[in-house]
């Protein structure tokens, strides 16, 4: 067992034990009002534990955003009339106007914590004008290695929020400073191009200041903090949606070679609380169970609906409810080769599937001790595939995710999809270049399920409305039909085309008695 170390704000250590260290602030400092109040190392430092901390609480609503906004969850009781499943259903069906309360949550939350972040860089120097992330003299007195260290994590988590916000509502306000309410309402929105600036100005800076450390060699008191190699698998993934794909294949080709992480040999381990930052882990969120605020939701959230204490301690909630489309992916029969990464991600409790893949046991409601990844080594895998294009190395590197969940040799003939099979290099089951993006998109499903990602996935790579159209369609008698009132089938293909945004929440249009700001088409 792995010491672990909560900082406090006066610089207290407590020490216990668990299965790996976790650097997470009691009090995070998220509403500084003192000019000056970093003024070295060890203030900024817990200033910016708080910042990662504050990653927690946009993930409360980011699965309603994107999983149930795509075709790998949706909410189950379809002929539900309450307030909070109706709520759920529209955001699934795309019918979600700018006074949805979720909507307006995971903005609030997620600015919350970049006006957070740039405390922390303005107390380091940092500043960011005409498309470039500078650093200067900042307030804080500490060892340029120290700076460059500190600015680095907070710029990837600035950059983090403002490429997830981008994907979701568009154009949105670009603020890298601190500002009053009345400077604030004359900030007006900024266009796609610019948010995507930034984002690559942050992320260019990030992976520059932090050294490029092999995770065989990563200070254990360092683990689960922000990596340049982090940085790089992110700019990556934004050059990918900006296609392009030369400046992206650079940058994973190092991740793959130099970062020192790369797959576990079994998928469940991944995710498992006692390996935790793992060699596969790239960047994820860090969540502490204990009583302290700190736990994870998800366990009581994604258990199956009244399944008392049979899933979890304190009863399931049965939000994120996996597709039936979504469940059919998975090849597992009673005997030969199994997708593996099913009894991982799913199961059932009597007729009723849900997410296991964040489950661990809990001694009160809300309260697990699971992280949850935002970058893999998986994912930076495909997302190699997915720059390379249809190839024979792509195909290789889908197939060595494919061995790792347990994908056997296909013997020639039969029926491929009986067992979970590798894809042969030619034949009718081979991958070709009509069918590679279907087939990696599809691979990326099963593999990062349930990890938000599967909408982003569609939007840049083009496949968006039409998977979801082919969703609505397999789903519709079965479900959507059920919805009260019910939602004709040419509606919810018709709500893809026209809001595949999401609004600016209303309160921010409210409150702004300086600027006209314009809202998303379709609202």
């Amino acid at each position: 067992m792995k010491a672990f170390h909560y900082i406090l704000p006066i610089g207290l250590m407590i020490t216990g034990s668990t299965a790996c260290n976790k650097l997470i602030d009691l009090k995070p400092e998220s509403n500084v009002s003192v000019e000056n109040y970093y003024r070295n190392y060890e203030e900024v430092k817990v200033a910016l534990t708080g910042v990662y901390n504050g990653m927690q609480k946009p993930l409360e609503t980011e699965w309603m955003l994107t999983e149930l906004r795509s075709d790998m969850s949706k909410q189950g009781s379809p002929n539900s009339t309450s307030v909070a499943n109706i709520e759920l259903n529209d955001l699934n069906a795309y019918l979600q106007n700018s006074a949805h309360t979720k909507v307006y949550d995971y903005w609030f939350y997620t600015y919350k914590n970049i006006r957070s972040a740039n405390y922390v860089l303005r107390s380091l120097g940092v500043t960011y004008a005409n498309g470039q992330t500078t650093m200067g003299e900042g307030t804080a007195q500490m060892e340029e290695s120290l700076r460059r260290q500190l600015a680095g994590e907070a710029l990837f988590i600035r950059a983090h929020h403002y490429y997830n916000l981008v994907r979701l509502y568009g154009g949105v306000f670009i603020i890298t400073d601190q500002q009053t309410p009345a400077q604030l309402k004359k900030i007006p929105r900024s266009s796609v191009a610019d948010c995507y600036k930034l984002i690559e100005a942050d992320l260019k800076a990030a992976a520059s200041f932090i050294p490029a450390v092999n995770y065989s060699v990563q200070n254990q008191a360092d683990m689960g903090r922000v990596t340049s190699w982090a940085a790089k698998s992110l700019l990556a993934k934004l050059y990918l949606d900006e296609d392009r794909k030369t400046e992206a294949l650079a940058l994973l080709d190092d991740v793959i070679s130099n970062s020192g992480h790369g797959l576990l040999p079994n998928y469940a381990d991944v995710f498992s609380i006692n390996n935790e930052v793992n060699k596969e882990i790239i960047f994820t969120i860090r969540f502490k169970a204990g009583g302290l605020g700190l736990g994870n939701f998800m366990a009581n959230s994604f258990a199956a609906l009244n399944s008392g204490s049979t899933i979890v301690n304190g009863n399931g909630s049965g939000l994120n409810f996996p597709t039936a489309n979504m469940e059919a992916k998975y090849i597992a029969p009673a005997t030969g080769f199994v997708d593996k990464r099913k009894a991982v991600t799913i199961d059932r409790y009597n007729a009723l599937t849900y997410v296991k893949k964040f489950i661990s046991p809990v001694m009160v409601r809300n309260d697990a001790e699971n992280d949850f990844p935002v970058i893999r080594f998986s994912d930076v895998l495909l997302l190699k595939a997915e720059a390379l294009g249809f190839s024979p190395e792509a195909v290789d590197i889908i197939n060595d995710v494919r061995a790792r969940a347990g994908a056997g040799t296909y013997p020639g003939t039969g029926n491929f999809s009986a067992q979970f099979y590798l894809y042969p290099e030619s034949g009718p089951e081979a991958i070709t270049a009509a069918n590679f993006l279907d087939k990696l998109l599809e691979e990326r499903r099963i593999e990062l399920a349930f990890e938000n990602q599967r909408l982003f996935d569609l939007l840049r790579t083009g496949k968006f409305i039409e998977l979801m159209e082919a969703y609505y369609t397999s789903e519709y008698d079965a479900h959507y039909k059920r919805f009260k009132p019910a939602v004709p089938l040419d509606e919810l293909k018709a709500n893809l085309q026209t809001r595949p945004l999401l609004p600016i929440p209303q309160r921010e249009l409210d409150t702004n008695n300086e600027l006209e700001i314009g809202q998303n088409p379709g609202y």
